[in-house]
């Protein structure tokens, strides 16, 4: 009884250790919107000139360095797409968006031309 009692502590110890380790931080860092897929933070800030992709892998900046990302704009009835390269550790596109509360956007990420992620949003 004493050894199924400890058994109980240690398996609920290392559950609860691996739960801890796995849980970062997914707040926004840049005043975007966070999601996540495959384990990785993607931060989209937006503006009605500037579209901007932060990629965070366990809450550290990622290499974006040949990565890209194609965003889906849904406004209403109004869709736009923007493509997204590299500029100073985020991926960023300039231009006109139309972006307001309520728009879905959704991030087709690649790196190196294959697919790496696809990720929803929907801006605040």
């Amino acid at each position: 009884m004493k050894a199924t009692k400890l058994l109980l502590a240690l398996t609920v110890f290392i559950s609860g250790a691996a739960i801890a380790a796995d849980n970062h931080d997914t707040k926004p860092l840049h005043g975007g919107v966070v999601a996540q897929a495959k384990d990785v933070d993607y931060e989209l800030v937006s503006g009605t000139d500037k579209l901007q992709l932060y990629v965070r892998d366990h809450g550290k900046p990622a290499d974006v360095a040949g990565m890209a990302a194609k965003v889906t704009l849904l406004t209403g009835t109004e869709k736009q797409d923007v493509q997204l390269l590299p500029v100073d550790g985020k991926l960023e596109a300039s231009g006109s968006f139309k972006v307001a509360a309520g728009t879905k956007a959704v991030a087709a990420v690649t790196k190196g031309g294959k697919s790496v992620a696809s990720v929803r949003f929907t801006l605040k």
